[in-house]
Protein backbone atom coordinates (compact mmCIF):
# COMPACT_ATOMS: atom_id res chain seq x y z
CA UNK A 1 0.00 0.00 0.00
CA UNK A 2 1.37 3.42 -1.00
CA UNK A 3 1.01 5.93 1.82
CA UNK A 4 2.75 8.79 0.00
CA UNK A 5 0.54 11.88 -0.34
CA UNK A 6 0.67 13.34 -3.84
CA UNK A 7 0.69 17.13 -3.76
CA UNK A 8 0.23 19.94 -6.27
CA UNK A 9 1.36 23.48 -5.42
CA UNK A 10 -0.56 26.34 -7.06
CA UNK A 11 0.91 29.81 -6.51
CA UNK A 12 1.96 32.64 -8.81
CA UNK A 13 5.13 33.40 -6.83
CA UNK A 14 7.98 31.13 -8.03
CA UNK A 15 10.06 31.61 -4.89
CA UNK A 16 7.18 30.54 -2.66
CA UNK A 17 6.49 27.47 -4.80
CA UNK A 18 10.15 26.53 -4.71
CA UNK A 19 10.50 27.04 -0.95
CA UNK A 20 7.34 25.06 -0.15
CA UNK A 21 8.39 22.35 -2.57
CA UNK A 22 11.83 22.00 -0.96
CA UNK A 23 10.23 21.78 2.48
CA UNK A 24 7.78 19.06 1.47
CA UNK A 25 10.23 17.08 -0.66
CA UNK A 26 12.42 16.68 2.40
CA UNK A 27 9.70 14.49 3.91
CA UNK A 28 9.34 10.99 2.48
CA UNK A 29 5.58 10.96 3.11
CA UNK A 30 5.00 13.63 0.43
CA UNK A 31 5.52 13.72 -3.34
CA UNK A 32 5.24 16.93 -5.36
CA UNK A 33 3.54 15.86 -8.58
CA UNK A 34 2.93 19.26 -10.20
CA UNK A 35 3.15 23.03 -9.84
CA UNK A 36 0.92 25.70 -11.36
CA UNK A 37 1.35 29.46 -11.55
CA UNK A 38 -2.22 30.44 -12.37
CA UNK A 39 -5.78 29.29 -11.77
CA UNK A 40 -6.43 28.03 -15.28
CA UNK A 41 -3.35 25.81 -15.19
CA UNK A 42 -4.18 24.28 -11.82
CA UNK A 43 -7.68 23.34 -12.98
CA UNK A 44 -6.29 21.65 -16.09
CA UNK A 45 -3.46 19.89 -14.28
CA UNK A 46 -5.74 18.71 -11.47
CA UNK A 47 -7.96 16.89 -13.97
CA UNK A 48 -4.98 15.26 -15.65
CA UNK A 49 -2.86 14.35 -12.63
CA UNK A 50 -5.48 13.86 -9.90
CA UNK A 51 -3.30 14.79 -6.90
CA UNK A 52 -4.38 13.92 -3.37
CA UNK A 53 -3.94 17.46 -2.09
CA UNK A 54 -3.65 20.86 -3.75
CA UNK A 55 -2.03 23.74 -1.88
CA UNK A 56 -3.85 26.66 -3.46
CA UNK A 57 -3.17 30.39 -3.31
CA UNK A 58 -6.25 32.62 -3.13
CA UNK A 59 -5.16 35.29 -5.60
CA UNK A 60 -3.68 34.08 -8.89
CA UNK A 61 -3.72 35.31 -12.51
CA UNK A 62 -6.41 34.21 -14.99
CA UNK A 63 -8.54 32.47 -12.36
CA UNK A 64 -8.50 33.06 -8.61
CA UNK A 65 -7.91 30.15 -6.26
CA UNK A 66 -11.46 30.06 -4.94
CA UNK A 67 -13.04 29.73 -8.38
CA UNK A 68 -10.34 27.23 -9.35
CA UNK A 69 -11.24 25.19 -6.26
CA UNK A 70 -14.90 25.26 -7.20
CA UNK A 71 -14.18 24.02 -10.73
CA UNK A 72 -11.77 21.30 -9.59
CA UNK A 73 -14.13 19.88 -6.98
CA UNK A 74 -17.04 19.91 -9.41
CA UNK A 75 -15.21 17.22 -11.42
CA UNK A 76 -12.94 15.70 -8.76
CA UNK A 77 -14.59 16.01 -5.34
CA UNK A 78 -12.10 13.57 -3.83
CA UNK A 79 -9.21 16.04 -4.19
CA UNK A 80 -8.45 17.91 -0.97
CA UNK A 81 -7.82 21.61 -1.50
CA UNK A 82 -5.99 23.63 1.13
CA UNK A 83 -5.90 27.38 0.71
CA UNK A 84 -2.49 28.76 1.69
CA UNK A 85 -2.34 32.52 1.46
CA UNK A 86 -1.37 35.81 3.07
CA UNK A 87 -5.00 37.01 3.14
CA UNK A 88 -6.84 36.81 6.47
CA UNK A 89 -9.99 38.52 5.21
CA UNK A 90 -13.17 36.79 6.46
CA UNK A 91 -14.74 37.07 3.02
CA UNK A 92 -11.95 34.97 1.51
CA UNK A 93 -12.17 32.41 4.32
CA UNK A 94 -15.91 31.84 3.98
CA UNK A 95 -15.79 31.94 0.18
CA UNK A 96 -13.12 29.23 0.28
CA UNK A 97 -15.28 27.11 2.61
CA UNK A 98 -18.30 27.49 0.34
CA UNK A 99 -16.15 26.47 -2.63
CA UNK A 100 -15.26 23.26 -0.80
CA UNK A 101 -11.75 23.91 0.53
CA UNK A 102 -10.80 21.68 3.46
CA UNK A 103 -8.61 24.23 5.15
CA UNK A 104 -7.24 27.75 5.18
CA UNK A 105 -3.63 28.37 6.15
CA UNK A 106 -1.57 31.54 6.29
CA UNK A 107 1.76 31.68 4.52
CA UNK A 108 3.47 32.29 7.83
CA UNK A 109 2.51 28.80 9.03
CA UNK A 110 5.42 26.70 10.25
CA UNK A 111 6.41 23.30 8.88
CA UNK A 112 4.59 21.28 11.52
CA UNK A 113 1.36 23.18 10.91
CA UNK A 114 1.57 22.69 7.15
CA UNK A 115 2.37 18.98 7.48
CA UNK A 116 -0.49 18.46 9.93
CA UNK A 117 -2.89 20.33 7.62
CA UNK A 118 -1.92 18.23 4.59
CA UNK A 119 -2.27 14.96 6.49
CA UNK A 120 -5.61 16.02 7.96
CA UNK A 121 -7.03 17.15 4.62
CA UNK A 122 -5.86 14.01 2.82
CA UNK A 123 -7.83 11.95 5.35
CA UNK A 124 -11.00 13.98 4.77
CA UNK A 125 -10.67 16.37 7.69
CA UNK A 126 -10.70 20.16 7.79
CA UNK A 127 -8.09 22.40 9.36
CA UNK A 128 -7.44 26.12 9.73
CA UNK A 129 -4.60 28.30 10.98
CA UNK A 130 -5.08 29.01 14.69
CA UNK A 131 -5.80 32.71 14.13
CA UNK A 132 -8.36 31.87 11.43
CA UNK A 133 -9.99 29.17 13.57
CA UNK A 134 -10.26 31.61 16.48
CA UNK A 135 -11.95 34.23 14.34
CA UNK A 136 -14.34 31.64 12.87
CA UNK A 137 -15.32 30.56 16.38
CA UNK A 138 -15.93 34.18 17.34
CA UNK A 139 -18.05 34.65 14.23
CA UNK A 140 -20.20 31.57 14.77
CA UNK A 141 -20.60 32.32 18.48
CA UNK A 142 -21.87 35.76 17.52
CA UNK A 143 -24.49 34.39 15.13
CA UNK A 144 -25.80 31.64 17.41
CA UNK A 145 -29.55 32.05 17.88
CA UNK A 146 -30.47 33.41 21.25
CA UNK A 147 -31.84 30.89 23.75
CA UNK A 148 -35.36 31.43 25.11
CA UNK A 149 -33.99 32.29 28.55
CA UNK A 150 -31.89 35.00 26.91
CA UNK A 151 -34.93 36.36 25.09
CA UNK A 152 -37.18 36.21 28.17
CA UNK A 153 -34.92 36.80 31.17
CA UNK A 154 -37.96 37.81 33.24
CA UNK A 155 -39.45 34.32 32.95
CA UNK A 156 -38.47 31.30 35.01
CA UNK A 157 -37.49 28.06 33.29
CA UNK A 158 -40.92 26.58 34.02
CA UNK A 159 -42.67 29.67 32.68
CA UNK A 160 -40.69 29.39 29.44
CA UNK A 161 -41.84 25.77 29.16
CA UNK A 162 -45.42 26.95 29.63
CA UNK A 163 -44.97 29.73 27.04
CA UNK A 164 -43.57 27.20 24.59
CA UNK A 165 -46.66 25.02 24.98
CA UNK A 166 -48.95 28.04 24.77
CA UNK A 167 -47.21 28.97 21.50
CA UNK A 168 -47.88 25.44 20.23
CA UNK A 169 -51.58 25.97 20.81
CA UNK A 170 -52.15 23.87 23.91
CA UNK A 171 -54.85 24.88 26.37
CA UNK A 172 -54.35 24.89 30.14
CA UNK A 173 -55.64 21.36 30.70
CA UNK A 174 -53.34 19.96 28.02
CA UNK A 175 -50.39 21.87 29.44
CA UNK A 176 -51.16 20.48 32.89
CA UNK A 177 -51.21 16.95 31.47
CA UNK A 178 -47.93 17.37 29.58
CA UNK A 179 -46.06 18.95 32.48
CA UNK A 180 -47.75 16.78 35.15
CA UNK A 181 -49.02 19.83 37.01
CA UNK A 182 -52.37 20.72 38.51
CA UNK A 183 -54.73 22.94 36.55
CA UNK A 184 -54.44 25.59 39.24
CA UNK A 185 -50.64 25.65 39.01
CA UNK A 186 -50.80 25.99 35.23
CA UNK A 187 -53.30 28.85 35.53
CA UNK A 188 -50.88 30.60 37.87
CA UNK A 189 -47.98 30.08 35.46
CA UNK A 190 -50.02 31.37 32.52
CA UNK A 191 -51.06 34.41 34.53
CA UNK A 192 -47.43 35.08 35.44
CA UNK A 193 -46.34 34.75 31.81
CA UNK A 194 -48.98 37.23 30.61
CA UNK A 195 -48.10 39.64 33.40
CA UNK A 196 -44.33 39.47 32.97
CA UNK A 197 -44.52 39.78 29.19
CA UNK A 198 -46.99 42.65 29.64
CA UNK A 199 -49.37 41.19 27.07
CA UNK A 200 -53.14 41.51 27.24
CA UNK A 201 -54.16 37.98 26.37
CA UNK A 202 -53.12 34.50 25.27
CA UNK A 203 -53.07 35.42 21.58
CA UNK A 204 -50.45 38.10 22.22
CA UNK A 205 -48.39 35.63 24.29
CA UNK A 206 -48.51 33.16 21.42
CA UNK A 207 -47.28 35.84 19.02
CA UNK A 208 -44.40 36.79 21.33
CA UNK A 209 -43.43 33.16 21.82
CA UNK A 210 -43.44 32.34 18.13
CA UNK A 211 -41.47 35.46 17.25
CA UNK A 212 -38.79 34.17 19.64
CA UNK A 213 -38.75 30.73 18.00
CA UNK A 214 -40.92 28.90 20.52
CA UNK A 215 -43.86 26.73 19.60
CA UNK A 216 -42.16 25.13 16.61
CA UNK A 217 -41.77 21.55 17.80
CA UNK A 218 -45.28 20.21 17.28
CA UNK A 219 -47.90 20.56 14.62
CA UNK A 220 -49.85 23.75 15.23
CA UNK A 221 -53.18 23.28 16.92
CA UNK A 222 -56.23 25.44 17.39
CA UNK A 223 -56.49 27.28 20.67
Amino acid sequence: MNDVIRIMIADDHPMFRKGLGVLLKSLSKFEIVAEAENGTAVVSLAQQIQPDVILMDVQMPELNGIEATRQILRHSPHIAVLMITMYQDDNFVFAAMRAGARGYLLKGADQDEIVRAIETASCGGAIFSPSIASRMKTYFDAVKPARPDDLFPELTEREIEVLDLIAQGYNNAEIAERLVLSNKTVRNHVSNVLSKLQVADRAHAIRRGREAGLGQDDTERAF
